[in-house]
């Protein structure tokens, strides 16, 4: 199988700016840029669908470069309903500053940032060496700001497709890049930045794009549309990695095989007969946890993540240091206590009973454990003594309901 047929078998192709470039790519050697403005601190399992083709691509013979737009990202490409709200200058290099220690340790390219050769351009040398080649009807006709136009776009929006051209020109004069790589969604402005390169330079430059990573529900993964999956451990834990992709929908997993890991065809064809054979075992499901998790944070973190859930399903939470705990319960409200108390007191405190009433009955019919451990005496006192490396105390309620208290 070519390389452009492993990428469409994987869904990776969506638009091709030309025929030629299939042969191009099955032969190697282009150099080609994939990029993203700096709105976070951390990439998410969005992005990371996306990068992934600069290590597919390295590994066929072709050279990435990963751009963190820490010009474009003070502007902001336009939304299909409105207008983004600006990031301060402050938070944009910070953004970049961890965008591209992380881009560079996970995908190993070269990471480079468009505000080096912004930042000097003038509003007349922007006019008269770029605004010049852009008709208005070519750019009204791109499809996101034709979207626009009733509930309006600003003249910054409007401008941005502009600047991403100029990127493409840049790269294209400084390392002969000579193909960009992007979600659907940027398409118009892709063809933007070809179109710049043909009448400033008279030189033919190529571009695909691929599909964007959905949910079942046609939701793509970002931090826009809500719990996003971040990169960074601080922010997702890999334990919290591994309950996403463990209960990801049966629907889409196959597709997020393809999408998020390397597994070959006939890896990810066998785990797709197993999901019909033998669906109880979830060994697709266990499978995308592991190499995602594993490329994102090492094969230790993985194994970690999977231990906890084992675990956490059986119930055997003094099996957890606290280091474990915490990532377990990452995120989750905690309660503070500052020394001993009892067991029906601490059930309404934490809302996991609404009356001490209600407390002695979820006791005497022993729905709360306490770590682990069932607890059936009324009377029973939560102190260090009975926490987690005297300081967690997790609180069970019925088989799903947790509540975390924190010694202070």
């Amino acid at each position: 199988m070519t390389l452009f047929e492993e990428l469409k078998w994987r869904g990776l192709i969506n638009d091709i700016s030309t025929k030629e470039l299939e042969e191009k790519l099955n032969k190697g050697g282009l150099t080609f840029y994939i990029g993203t403005d700096p709105t976070g601190d951390s990439l998410h399992i969005g992005h990371f669908s996306s990068f992934l083709i600069c290590k597919r691509l390295k590994d066929a013979g072709h050279h990435p470069i990963l751009l963190i737009g820490g010009a474009t990202g003070l502007i902001g490409d336009p939304k299909p309903t409105a207008e983004r709200p600006m990031i301060s200058k402050e938070t944009v290099e910070h953004n970049v500053r961890c965008l591209t220690e992380q881009a560079t340790r996970l995908f190993g390219c070269e990471v480079v940032n468009n505000y080096d050769w912004t930042k000097d351009l003038n509003i007349l040398d922007f006019l008269r060496d770029y605004g010049k080649f852009f008709n208005i009807s070519y750019m009204l006709n791109k499809d996101i700001v034709r979207r626009r136009l009733e509930e309006g776009i600003t003249y910054t929006e409007f401008s941005y497709t502009i600047l991403q051209a100029m990127d493409f020109l840049h790269l294209y004069e400084t390392k002969n890049c000579v193909m960009q790589v992007a979600g659907q969604d940027q398409w118009g402005n892709i063809t933007s930045g070809i179109e710049l390169i043909r009448r400033k330079l008279g030189k033919e430059a190529y571009a695909f794009t691929m599909p964007l990573l959905t949910k079942a529900d046609g939701t793509k993964f970002g931090k826009s549309e809500g719990g996003a999956i971040w990169l960074d451990a601080n922010k997702t834990s890999p334990y919290e990695m591994y309950q996403f992709f463990i209960n990801s929908e049966d629907s889409k997993v196959i597709d997020y095989l393809k999408f998020l890991t390397f597994l070959s065809k006939a890896e990810i064809e066998a785990l797709e007969e197993k999901m019909k054979t033998e669906p109880e075992k979830r060994e697709a499901h266990e499978a995308l946890a592991r190499e995602v998790i594993t490329f994102v944070h090492g094969e230790d973190a993985y194994l970690e993540a999977k231990r906890i859930s084992e675990v956490l399903f059986r119930g055997n939470l003094q099996e957890l240091n606290a280091k474990e705990i915490e990532m377990a319960f990452h995120g989750m409200e905690s309660y503070e206590l500052s020394g001993e108390t009892s067991l029906l007191d601490l059930l309404v405190e934490v809302k996991a009973a609404s009356s001490k009433r209600e407390a002695r009955e979820f006791v005497g019919n022993g729905s709360i454990t306490i770590n682990g451990e069932k607890v059936t005496d009324l009377n029973f006192i939560v102190s260090k003594n009975v926490s987690i490396e005297q300081k967690y105390i997790v609180i069970r309620r019925g088989k799903k309901k947790y509540y975390l208290v924190v010694f202070a």
